[in-house]
């Protein structure tokens, strides 16, 4: 019978509000005890001493892309999966723009056929359900048949232009009791812009884009969801105006939750000058290159306003969640000038370390308040019962090293790209084990 005991182990437990030193036993996939001490237990049994290491729920991401099937080159399944374990994800959930996307019964049949021959110990994956036939935004998927199947919710991941056809989509989907998945985002606004609109990016001649793209496409899909009553998670949430629309929506009693990516809490629109004065002190990364493909996002990471404003709306709970959004690339598709680089980067394995030393450790957040959004929370806005750290319940555990160590380069990296604008730079944090269920 496999037994652990982790002796003197910082226990981190949103659920219960918990965040103490204590022994943990661990037998057979379940935690059996947590205390101050545990002095018996048998002969057999694994003791580790894990002082200044922190056990917690293992978290969970909202969304996140996948290169398989179609971009295998980019990522596959295992790979991810692999990369999501590494950074102690132990619950991914993939939007649906693969190819051929999940808009039907035989896409998504082909995803969990993938599955099935993957090694057993690896993360649980779930699929969102794409809302419009081959997310191309113009008439609905068969969201009949794909509610009756195992999938979150339905996003397309992509902005959709039609507000009638957001209408009928909410109204449809609302008796199907399934979650609904919105990025705010005017392309005709945005046009060709490559960042956010604002003093910096006139210093780095870049095109910018306007806040109104992400806040006039918000406050119509908060009318909307007024007027169906159906309940919506408002995807990537950018700018401090957004932060303010989904403030007095909540107020108002709307059915929203939101999430913001883990990037757009560290960085901002500064970073990409690889200048720390544009970044206004908060500047996550020790160096970078200017104009750093990998700092291209969508949205666009926003000025030094919209990044402060996002940090206290995740504190307030105004924003429900942190999402990972981790979009895989090829070193050919990344090696271009900035403004053609396609948008994204890969970070389920840096998330974790980066907002540890990047928040908690600089007094932004508690510990238990960042793995609140990024465990408990986000669970809840994929309508599961999130992970705890109790007796008696199944062990969906990491333990996190946050000294720990490491160089992000290729050999380190369990994903099969390495987007990020971090490669070849230290970090200190690391995920030493994960208990999945």
């Amino acid at each position: 019978m496999s037994r652990e005991l982790l002796q003197n182990v910082r226990v981190l437990d949103p659920v219960s509000g918990s965040d103490r030193i204590a022994d943990t036993l661990i037998t057979e996939g379940q935690i059996e005890a947590i205390a101050e001490k545990i002095a018996e237990f048998p002969a057999d049994t694994q003791v580790r001493d894990c002082q200044g290491l922190i056990l917690g729920p293992g978290l969970t991401d909202i969304y996140s892309h996948s290169g398989e099937p179609g971009f295998e080159d980019r990522e596959t399944l295992e790979s991810l999966m692999q990369a999501a374990a590494a950074g102690g994800f132990t619950r991914v959930a993939i939007l649906p723009d693969t190819s051929p996307p999940v808009d039907n019964l035989a896409g998504l049949a082909l995803l969990q056929q993938h599955i099935r021959n993957l090694p057993p110990g690896l993360p649980s994956l779930y699929f969102w359900g794409a809302l419009t036939a081959g997310v191309k935004g113009q008439q609905m998927a068969e969201l009949g048949e794909l509610a009756s199947c195992p999938v979150v919710g339905f996003a397309d991941g992509l902005p959709l232009s039609n507000p009638a056809l957001v209408r009928r989509l909410l109204e449809y989907i609302k008796p199907l009791g399934k979650s609904v998945a919105l990025w705010p985002c005017d392309r005709t606004l945005a046009g060709n812009g490559a960042v956010r609109e604002g003093a910096v990016s006139v210093r780095l001649g870049l095109p910018g884009i306007p806040a109104s793209a992400e806040t006039s496409a918000l406050a119509a899909i908060l009318e909307l969801v007024a007027s169906a009553g159906t309940g919506v998670h408002i995807m990537r949430v950018s700018t401090a105006r957004s932060v303010e629309l989904i403030r007095d929506a909540k107020a108002r009693g709307l059915p929203v939750t939101a999430s913001v990516t883990w990037m757009h809490l560290l960085l901002n629109v500064g970073a990409i000058s690889g200048n720390s004065k544009d970044a206004g002190g908060k500047n996550a990364l020790t160096a970078s290159l200017p104009y750093d493909p990998n700092l291209r996002l969508e949205p666009p990471l926003g000025n030094l306003s919209d990044q402060l404003a996002l940090i206290q709306a995740v504190k307030d709970g105004v924003i429900d969640a942190i999402a990972i959004d981790h979009n895989p690339h090829t070193y050919e598709e990344k090696t271009v000038a900035f403004a053609d680089s396609p948008p994204g980067a890969m970070g389920l394995e840096l998330a974790l370390p980066l907002l540890w030393h990047g928040l908690v450790e600089t007094g932004e957040f508690s510990a238990l308040e960042l793995w609140r959004v990024l465990s408990t929370r986000p669970a809840v806005c994929l309508g599961q019962t999130p992970a705890t750290v109790a007796p008696g319940v199944s062990a969906e555990l990491i333990l996190f090293d946050p000294q720990m160590s490491w160089t992000v380069d290729g050999p380190s990296l369990k994903s099969r790209s390495a987007n990020t604008p971090w490669l070849g730079q230290q970090l200190a944090g690391k995920v030493v084990q994960t208990w999945i269920n």
